[in-house]
């Protein structure tokens, strides 16, 4: 960095780049990228997002619900739903419905565990899952790591630019532990989950890493915990037969969107403190998917185009 602009960028393997424009696009996982910004002293802010659970019921029985049939037409295509409810002033909600699908591993640290959700174009898996997840604001960040027994307090919390992410962190070390490791989930059956006790036993599930039976109290924070069990009653009647002991809540979901946002001009779309860094698309915290992503990309491409171009 000199006078407000980026000079070059060194990869991985020592080679200096050098252009006019860079486009700072890595993802919502990058904490690589956030931790070398934060000790640049590269202005980031701590982003409020969503954290919670994967779902995943028989998907015979959401064709149920949704079809109010027994049985499925096999003209008709494998059905989905889309959940919302206000618990106790937090937003519960579905996300990433997937029919057909498949619950999938998807830490990028060792000794993290995340689940996230696909569906193959036939959709034609026995299983339907979907995110489920709470809002989870900068105060309940806050309040949930000082009551943590696993996370190490080392720097004030508040207005902390990484304190998203470190609580992040801890929900998905805490579901590796209570795993067990090698990347097995904790679980509980639905109706077990709102009754808060251990389930004897789990049932058939598409996660292939293999499912561990627990108390998902000792993973999630009490306030995500309780408006999870709340969401899952008020959905019990909304659609009449989704609150059962057929369905499987697997810890966690917790990669919904960026915890960090990378600050840029509402008009020149460049870093504050760097007139040619262009933060972009979900990793910088302005979309929330894989469509919105490209369409931020696309925009911020354009108008490098024309500055370049003028």
């Amino acid at each position: 960095m000199q006078k407000n602009s980026v000079v070059h960028i060194t990869t991985g393997d020592g080679e200096q780049m050098v252009a006019d424009a860079y486009i700072l696009a890595t993802g919502h996982s990058a904490r690589d990228i956030f931790t070398l910004l934060h000790s640049k002293q590269l202005l980031i802010e701590a982003k409020p997002f969503a954290l919670g659970v994967r779902i995943e019921h028989p998907q015979a029985l959401i064709d149920s619900i949704q079809y109010h049939c027994p049985v499925r037409n096999e003209f008709l295509p494998p059905a989905s739903y889309s959940l919302v409810q206000q618990v106790e002033e937090k937003g519960v909600f579905s996300f990433c419905m997937c029919p057909g699908g498949i619950i999938a591993p998807a830490a990028t640290d060792p000794g993290e565990l995340v689940v996230n959700g696909w569906s193959p174009s036939k959709r034609n898996n026995p299983f339907a899952n979907s995110g489920m997840v709470v809002q989870v604001q900068t105060a309940d960040a806050v309040a949930a790591l000082k009551t943590s027994s696993s996370f190490k307090q080392s720097t004030a919390l508040e207005n902390h630019p990484l304190l998203m992410m470190h609580f992040q962190q801890m929900v998905e070390q805490d579901a590796y532990q209570a795993g067990g490791g090698n990347f097995v989930a904790p679980a509980q059956r639905m109706a077990d989950f709102i009754q808060r006790k251990v389930s004897p036993d789990l049932p058939s599930n598409s996660y292939l890493p293999g499912l561990q039976s627990a108390d998902l109290q000792s993973v999630l924070p009490s306030f995500i915990y309780n408006a999870l069990a709340g969401g899952f009653k008020a959905f019990g009647k909304k659609l009449r037969g989704y609150l059962s002991n057929e369905a499987v809540v697997v810890a966690t979901e917790s990669r919904t969107s960026s915890p960090v946002r990378i600050p840029r001009d509402a008009e020149t779309l460049a870093h504050p403190q760097a007139t040619n860094l262009y933060p972009c698309a979900e990793g910088a915290g302005y979309a929330g998917g894989i469509v919105s992503a490209a369409m931020d990309g696309e925009r911020v491409a354009e108008l490098i185009a024309v500055k370049l171009l003028r």
